[in-house]
């Protein structure tokens, strides 16, 4: 049911993405009096097609449904009726083929931003951004923050929630740089503290960069009761049951689910025996964690939650929700301030400043889709958001192939007065084909790896 789940989850949020993305092509040539031929969504052979419109535009559903394109009426790829030949899309000024091009990209960002504007006038549940344990010698440490703090600033943007405050830091951390933040104590006394996060790591910046610095979330106390169990994990194998309480593993009391988290953690591949209250009865139970890689750590897991008390949990939570118009404020600047997020970590990529293993191919997409759908909606609308932005930066790097190569082609005609050469375009291609098949050869890499280690 799971893979059902994604899989489905997948196929909504990439058959959206492409259908936003082509249309904005579409939509573009019709308003520049363009013949539009073909509509497809995926590449290959066409499964199935219906031609509708005036121009009896043909549209098509292909074989491999990994992205898709819009077929215009050209004359260098047949010949075309007298009749046509204003329509045609290499008859058209430089300025007309540059904005055709251009629509399918900002369909992206337009897309991202209709989706954060929803969200934001909705509004999003979150964790409040209270500061739990502090890890010793650590950035966060020297810095002074305390446990039970609340950030409530960081440079000079507010934070509300912890996934602003990791939003927020992830901008800094990428550059190394020392950023300021404002913290608010439980006598409402604020403080402000230079946090430098000089001292990360590459390998960091794949996982969890705030434990690296010595931050941890401030979590509800929580009781070693299990509330679910996964079908097929080892917890369920081993016995384990909904209502159960863990008392003791190995003979070691635990008495918060954080201290049950934390043995099993420690113990991947390796035999724990749980001694469990059910109702009345003790029961003893051998399991063995599955081992899985989690922000590049190898951990032990059995596939059990904890129960937990919804009214002891809604003191650490709060949900944020704006005014129509500020939403949009709001959508516009979340969607510039993650395609220029994205341009720095590609550029930083190039240069070996980041990893390539933040590379994400089709395996990992499709994971978080089912992953953010199991959330919730406003998860897996946050995801179509994210995914869309990042296809439309994609699209406008200069790399020949992509939608960014024929716009540097079209900036250099509107330069040199002349179209670029049929050579330089095919030699072009050549070029963007052989850097698309290294890029996707890392990203499936990647998630092959991900997969392997579970």
């Amino acid at each position: 049911m799971n893979l059902l789940n994604t899989i489905v989850a997948f196929a909504v949020a990439l058959g959206s993405l492409i259908v936003v993305h082509e249309f904005g092509h579409y939509l573009a040539a019709r308003l520049c009096n363009v013949k539009v031929l073909r509509f497809s969504v995926g590449f290959g052979r066409v499964l199935a097609s219906r031609r509708l419109g005036r121009d009896q535009t043909e549209w098509a559903l292909s074989a491999f449904p990994l992205g898709g394109y819009v077929k215009m009426l050209d004359e260098r790829e047949g010949e075309v009726a007298e009749a046509d030949l204003p329509r045609a899309f290499n008859r058209q000024r430089v300025s007309k083929r540059f904005i055709i091009v251009a629509a399918g990209p900002v369909a992206n960002f337009l897309l991202a931003i209709f989706l954060y504007w929803l969200i934001f006038m909705h509004g999003a549940p979150g964790m409040k951004p209270v500061i739990g344990a502090i890890t010793p010698g650590s950035a966060a440490a020297q810095a002074q923050f305390a446990s039970g703090e609340t950030i409530t600033k960081i440079g000079r943007d507010s934070v509300a929630t912890w996934q602003d405050a990791r939003w927020m830091l992830l901008k800094y951390a990428v550059d190394h740089a020392t950023v300021p933040l404002e913290v608010q104590n439980a006598d409402n006394e604020i403080r402000t503290r230079s946090l430098d996060t000089s001292s990360l790591k590459t390998e960091d910046l794949d996982g969890d960069f705030l434990k690296a610095l010595g931050f941890a979330r401030l979590q509800p106390p929580l009781p070693p009761v299990v509330e679910k169990v996964i079908a097929g994990g080892p917890a369920e194998r081993a016995g384990l049951r909904a209502g159960d309480e863990i008392v003791a593993i190995d003979k070691k009391p635990v008495t918060r689910w954080d201290e049950v988290v934390a043995e099993i953690s420690a113990s991947a591949g390796r035999e724990r025996v749980l001694e469990v209250r059910r109702g009345s009865e003790m029961l003893s139970m051998a399991v063995t964690p599955d081992a899985v890689v989690d922000n590049a750590a190898r951990i032990g897991r059995i596939g059990a939650a904890p129960r937990v008390d919804k009214l002891a949990l809604q003191k650490y939570m709060v949900e944020v929700r704006y005014s129509p118009l500020v939403s949009f404020g709001k959508a516009l600047e979340r969607t510039w301030d993650t395609s220029a997020f994205s341009l720095r970590m590609l550029a930083k990529m190039a240069t070996g400043q980041v990893s390539l293993k933040n590379l994400s191919g089709p395996i990992t997409i499709a994971d978080y889709a089912g992953q953010s759908a199991q959330i919730g909606w406003i998860s897996y609308l946050v995801f179509i958001a994210l995914i869309s932005i990042s296809l439309g930066v994609l699209n406008l790097l200069p790399i020949p192939l992509l939608d960014g190569g024929h716009l540097m082609y079209y900036i250099i005609e509107i330069t040199k007065g002349s179209p670029v050469s049929a050579k330089t375009m095919e030699m072009g291609q050549q070029v963007g084909m052989g850097i698309l098949f290294v890029l996707m050869a890392f990203a499936l890499y990647n998630d092959i790896t991900r997969l392997f280690n579970g």
